[in-house]
């Protein structure tokens, strides 16, 4: 089980470029992890070191929440997901985001350690 802690500052990947998150929408506090979302993978892992496994090929963008938001009032953590806990958390309403940089689209598998 991968300990993932809470920063205050939280990520959202997508190969869409956008300004606000729409509700519903996951937000992450690991960078690594949205990066790896924002290439839509089909298969995704990572083991208790970090190191983040998918299959993803498309073009990226990994983006950060651009203003306040608070656990339970805006985001809840995602009742379904397979991911350890503070992993993943789903928005209660659209949220302003900002553009941090654009990821270029792979080829293969690989991986990022956090």
């Amino acid at each position: 089980m991968k300990e993932i802690k809470i920063t205050g500052v939280w990520y959202h990947g997508s190969n869409l470029i956008f300004s606000q998150l729409r509700k519903g929408s996951t937000v992450t506090p690991w960078k690594e992890l949205a990066e790896a979302f924002s290439h839509k993978p089909t298969r995704l892992e990572y083991d208790d070191d970090g190191i983040i496994k998918h299959n993803g090929k498309k073009k990226g963008y990994l983006y950060i929440i651009d203003e306040p938001i608070e656990i339970g009032k805006d985001i809840y953590q995602h009742p379904n997901s397979k991911l350890d806990i503070n992993a993943e958390f789903l928005t209660k309403r659209s949220l302003k985001v900002k553009l941090v940089k654009g990821l270029p689209k792979r080829a293969k598998c690989f991986w990022w350690k956090r």
